[in-house]
């Protein structure tokens, strides 16, 4: 039976993937094409398809590099070892508007239960997100991406964010979003944030309730309900 993690595993765990992110994943695709969102992926999140053709990911507690159909695997560690190998100096190339610090040699703390949580969490966004592009395709929405600066999944449409994130230093559970471009059109119990509008993992357990909370956000914005 999976164990479920503690507040504080959640928040130290998510700190280093969040490291991760930015330094190895997001690092590697810059260099190589200038871009650098990331994608949700089994067991984590990972590059698309870099130029070279290897796509890098979080597995859970583990790092892999696939090139041409090989998988090369080691525990996360140090975000120096995970670089290493991914082939790649340790770093995201620029420092404006990264959250981490780059601290190559500071130990990770990837807890096996908290990866798991975050893992599944990522899932259950994509899934929700991508319900939510199908039934928007009118107004051109996109693609959702992992924003390794911010460490969540998100997309836009008709100039509000809906995404999914693991926590962060305002609100350390994981939870799901609406950020109206503009602000939320009030405050009440739905528009519980100064961004918009937020529920936790504990009120939204399924991809459903995620779709439901965007449907409803979205359906408050065009009423101004």
């Amino acid at each position: 039976m999976t164990q479920t993690p503690s507040l504080d595993s959640l928040v130290r765990t998510r700190e280093s993937l969040h490291q991760v992110a930015e330094h190895v994943l997001a690092a590697a695709r810059k260099r190589q094409t200038g871009h650098f969102t990331l994608r949700a992926s089994p067991g984590g999140f990972c590059t698309p398809p870099l130029e070279d053709g290897r796509v890098i990911a979080v597995d859970h507690t583990d790092l892999t590099v696939t090139d041409a159909g090989t998988v090369h695997r080691a525990p996360l560690t140090t975000v120096r070892a995970a670089a290493d190998l991914a082939g790649i100096t340790a770093g995201f190339p620029t420092t404006h508007g990264w959250a981490t610090p780059l601290e190559p040699d500071a130990r990770l703390t990837v807890d096996p239960a908290a990866a798991d949580t975050l893992a599944a969490w990522f899932a259950l966004g994509q899934q929700a997100l991508e319900a939510l592009v199908a039934e928007l395709a009118d107004e051109h929405p996109s693609e959702p991406s992992l924003f390794p600066e911010h460490f969540d999944l998100g997309m836009t449409a008709g100039e509000v964010n809906y995404g999914v994130s693991p926590g962060d230093a305002g609100i350390a559970e994981p939870y799901v979003y609406v950020g109206p471009f503009a602000g939320p059109p009030g405050q009440d119990e739905y528009w519980n944030a100064p961004f918009g509008a937020y529920r936790t993992r504990a009120q939204v357990t399924t991809s459903d309730d995620a779709l439901a909370f965007f449907r409803d956000g979205r359906r408050r914005l065009r009423t101004g309900a």
